[in-house]
């Protein structure tokens, strides 16, 4: 099995550090040098030479410190593409044109020293370095303390279960999201351990996951919390269309009245009627509205698991009826007779007052030679009513004092 060159972790570095430092006076003189770095069993391992000079006649690879006959595993001849098998050969090893030494599906025996002599035809440059094989530590395992939680309330602890004892090397993540403590979650000291204080609806997935000796990356399985929630509010519906918290319908008219909430699980209703329990479904019909279905109605929903409950109100009741709100003065027909009659009584009353006014004024200046003189009748027309005339006749008897003279 094949594998591209990993990422280095700290500690490999300080490897790598320490392995250059002890090969340093070699590689400032141009010495040939092997790169070591740790492999996973059953993956392609590595051993990478650095300061090959040029002109190289011939790589020849031996197991453990010295280049003897006995221990050459295979060699390699650039100039003619020739390999030649040693007695330590096992089939996986392989020599690259640069002088690399690969080992095919490694094993953890292949640990060890490993020695190459470098031919450059004029002279022979040797190195020898360390392959170091890993047992395949395996994924990471994942339990958690509960897996039913009720949103923003029950905390939740996730274990990751692993033989990894370098705390850097354990990662967390929630959603897909890589994770560190915060607010909302602490991981342990030692990372194997995620304690969320609250979880929301929203919160699909957790897992953890190890980078192994190489740096491959290695995730657990995930844990999908299961999250209750809701109600979270109470739509009321109905027919037909309310106003504010009423409900106009007359007697015999359709109404229905529908309650619905967002919840999980699935939350349950109840139908209060004038402070007495009516119905556990979600929604109310009547398709002949009597004169006890009027009243206050009242829809409760409530999730069990996590106990909470909304509810809301409306009220059944017969349309108000707006008064007719004439604007304008306004009589009836027989009030306008009368005022009519009135009016005119007083003009002929004050019309008679004047007369005698007259007369007597006359009657004093002039003796008593008089006459009295008839006023032919008059008809004097005061209004209509529905279209008919209303007139009212007159007969005015004047007295006239003469003197001398007709007035």
């Amino acid at each position: 099995m094949h594998l591209s060159r990993p990422r280095r972790i700290p500690w490999r570095e300080l490897v790598l550090v320490a392995s250059l430092l002890a090969c340093g006076i070699c590689q400032a003189s141009g010495q040939v040098s092997i790169i070591s770095s740790p492999w996973i069993e059953g993956f392609e391992a590595l051993l990478e030479l650095q300061n090959v000079p040029e002109g190289v006649q011939e790589y020849s690879w031996h197991r453990g410190a010295n280049d003897s006959a006995d221990s050459m595993i295979v060699s390699y001849q650039p100039p003619s593409h020739a390999w030649q098998r040693g007695p330590m050969y096992s089939s996986r090893e392989n020599v690259t044109v640069k002088g690399h030494l690969v080992i095919k599906d490694s094993l953890l025996n292949d640990t060890g020293s490993y020695t190459v002599r470098v031919d450059l035809g004029n002279e022979t440059q040797r190195a020898t370095g360390w392959l170091e094989i890993h047992k395949w530590e395996g994924d990471p395992g994942i339990s958690a303390n509960t897996t039913s939680v009720v949103e923003y309330r029950d905390p939740m602890a996730v274990f990751c279960d692993t033989n990894v004892t370098d705390a850097t090397r354990i990662q967390w993540y929630v959603n897909a999201l890589n994770v560190s403590s915060n607010e909302q979650m602490t991981i342990s000291p030692d990372r194997k351990t995620l304690t969320l204080h609250q979880l929301s609806r929203y919160d699909f997935t957790i897992w953890c996951g190890i980078e192994n000796v190489v740096g491959l990356p290695q995730k657990s399985d995930a844990i999908s919390p299961k999250v209750f929630y809701g109600p979270d509010s109470v739509l009321l519906r109905t027919k037909p269309s309310k106003f504010s918290s009423f409900l106009a319908a007359e007697v015999g008219s359709a109404v229905e009245l529908d309650c619905t909430s967002t919840s999980s699980p699935r939350p349950t209703y109840h139908w209060i009627h004038n402070g007495s329990f009516l119905s556990s479904a979600a929604s109310l019909s009547f398709p002949s509205l009597t004169w006890e279905q009027m009243g206050r109605y009242r829809c409760i929903v409530e999730n069990p698991v996590a106990q909470l409950r909304f509810y809301r109100d409306i009220q059944i009741r017969r349309p108000r009826t707006i008064p007719d709100i004439r604007t304008g003065f306004y009589l009836s027909g027989s009030l306008v007779v009368f005022f009519i009659g009135m009016t005119v009584l007083g003009g002929v009353y004050l019309f008679g007052v004047l007369i005698y006014f007259l007369i007597t004024r006359f009657s004093t200046s002039h003796g008593p030679s008089e006459t009295l003189q008839r006023c032919p009748n008059s008809a004097l027309t005061v209004g209509t009513i529905d279209g008919t005339s209303i007139s009212i006749s007159i007969t005015i008897i004047t007295t006239v004092v003469i003197h001398g003279h007709s007035l």
